[in-house]
């Protein structure tokens, strides 16, 4: 088993924060994003960096934070599926990146790279790699569910072609709301635990999934930014907002790991949305665009066959 490396990993996801921040900000043309660094003083030690990018004329809320966190005790969040590895040292780096836009027509996207070092008193440390990025739409095209899984399928097809089948269906089956019976989008990938022993090629799995991601968001954003919309389409969008925030609060691993691990409060929720509404019962009517969404594009689906 290769030796993992994880000064390289967190300078890579250092550059990646900023190469994205620019990003954002080129494709806006107005928000700019703020730098907030912290120190974690409890559970542990490390700390990072939260860019924040508020009241774009593209992107009404968009977050880019790296954190390099380590403390003595691994969270359950981070030993539920290696039981063996409870209470153990830990050290934890990753980048994450949530973009909420302003116009329904355009997609909310999240995108998580990270990896986990777990010490094993005085035997070889347990390494992982995780992440993925995945596509919530508010209106659903076939053109951008289309081209988004082509280039998820081409993150992964760089290290291996087996692959994104695997990593596709992880990420229907992971963001997945139980208590509504739907998805939160149309997915795209996931994976977590990931060694295969070779931490340089497991690396570059790391750097393809954060290189490929903004490839396959920015045409989203490109053609959908300038899409007319009214009053009923913006309601539609802060009550599907409403989904993403139960998932996050109820499953998502990340946000459990973060509060978990004594993390920083306000960096672990930059994901929830700006705006938000829940209205109660609520039902898409019939023949509707919002109907569509429900019935063509969250069911899961191969979206390149």
């Amino acid at each position: 088993m290769s030796t993992p490396d994880l000064d390289s990993v967190i300078e890579y996801l250092q550059a990646l924060q900023a190469n994205t921040c620019q990003a954002l900000e080129d494709a806006d043309g107005q928000g700019r994003f703020i730098d907030d660094a912290w120190v974690r003083e409890e559970g542990g030690g490390g700390g990072g960096n939260t860019c924040i990018l508020r009241g774009g004329q593209v992107f009404e809320h968009a977050g880019v934070g790296f954190s390099h966190v380590f403390g003595q005790q691994l969270p359950p969040s981070a030993s539920r599926e290696r039981p063996e590895l409870a209470g153990c040292g830990f050290q934890a780096a990753g980048l994450s990146i949530i973009i909420h836009p302003l116009n329904p027509y355009v997609p909310t996207t999240h995108c998580n790279v990270r990896f986990f070092m777990a010490d094993r008193n005085g035997q070889e440390p347990l390494w992982w790699f995780g992440g993925g990025f995945d596509l919530t739409p508010f209106y659903g095209f076939n053109e951008d569910a289309v081209a988004w899984h082509h280039t998820a399928r081409q993150a992964c097809d760089a290290i291996d072609e087996g692959l994104y089948a695997t990593f596709k269906k992880n990420c229907d089956e992971y963001f997945y709301l139980p208590h509504r019976g739907e998805a939160r989008g149309i997915g795209g990938l996931f994976f977590d635990d990931y060694n295969t022993g070779n931490f340089e090629q497991d690396f570059l799995l790391l750097k393809s999934i954060g290189e490929h991601f903004l490839k396959a968001y920015l045409p989203i954003v490109s053609r959908r930014k300038d899409h007319p919309y009214g009053e009923r389409q913006r309601t539609f969008q802060l009550y599907r907002r409403g989904r993403y925030v139960e998932f996050n609060l109820v499953y998502d691993r990340g946000t459990l790991f973060g509060l978990q691990s004594g993390g920083r409060t306000e960096s672990i929720l930059m994901s929830l949305p700006p705006q938000v509404r829940f209205d109660y019962d609520w039902h898409p009517q019939p023949g509707s665009e919002e109907e569509t969404l429900y019935k063509e594009f969250l069911p899961a689906r191969d979206w390149l066959a």
